[in-house]
């Protein structure tokens, strides 16, 4: 048997999370400011927001985005958003015809237009699909945005507007990724969601 403090462990992953996210809250007002209003003038003249990422950052891709063309916390009308993660015949392709750097490019060469918001999600700052995928996005014309940690990584002078968590905990950086994403999704939803007809 271990001698594993199992309750020792939570109250300190507690403990570093208030931390965190005390931080965060801290930091990247203006960061976030700067996200939301470039996604609400986005989606406010007909754009739409693509959010993508690897692993965890590739769930929440799918979350926000669900939460934007479904809802947050009221019936409205929906909001365009995809994640480029989800469709596993477009990514095997891409993985298989073009290599797996080019899986989120690739979709935003045949979806995006300028105008469009391209949220690129990833802890290290150093997903090399991420980051060609950001620079694709801002030759077109996108708005090339990030969520990331560790010090922004390679989105530093790639990504703008860039929300980078003041951490290099893999975990606390996710946990403030959701966060960040559904306050976003939720600032759309009161700003922009008509009310559903239906």
């Amino acid at each position: 048997m271990s001698d594993f403090d199992s309750a020792a462990y939570y109250t300190a992953e507690f403990a570093e999370h208030a931390v965190v996210a005390s931080a965060t809250a801290g930091e990247l007002g203006r960061a976030f400011q700067r996200l939301y209003e470039a996604s609400r003038d986005a989606l406010a003249h007909g754009g739409k927001l693509l959010f993508f990422g690897n692993g965890g950052s590739a769930a929440d891709a799918q979350h926000l985005a669900t939460e934007l063309t479904v809802r947050y916390a009221h019936n409205r009308q929906a909001l365009a958003a995809l994640a480029l993660t989800t469709d596993s015949s477009a990514l095997t392709a891409i993985g298989n015809d073009f290599g797996f750097e080019q899986l989120f490019s690739r979709q935003i060469e045949a979806l995006g237009k300028p105008g469009d918001v391209a949220i690129g999600i990833t802890t290290s700052g150093k997903s090399a699909n991420v980051t060609l995928a950001l620079q694709t996005a801002g030759a077109m014309g996108l708005v090339a945005a990030a969520l990331s940690g560790r010090g922004g990584g390679d989105l530093i002078g790639l990504a703008d507007p860039l929300l980078i968590v003041p951490s290099s905990t893999t975990a606390r950086i996710q946990e403030m990724h959701i966060t960040l994403g559904q306050i976003l999704c939720g600032a759309l939803e009161r700003s922009l969601g008509r009310a559903a007809t239906r």
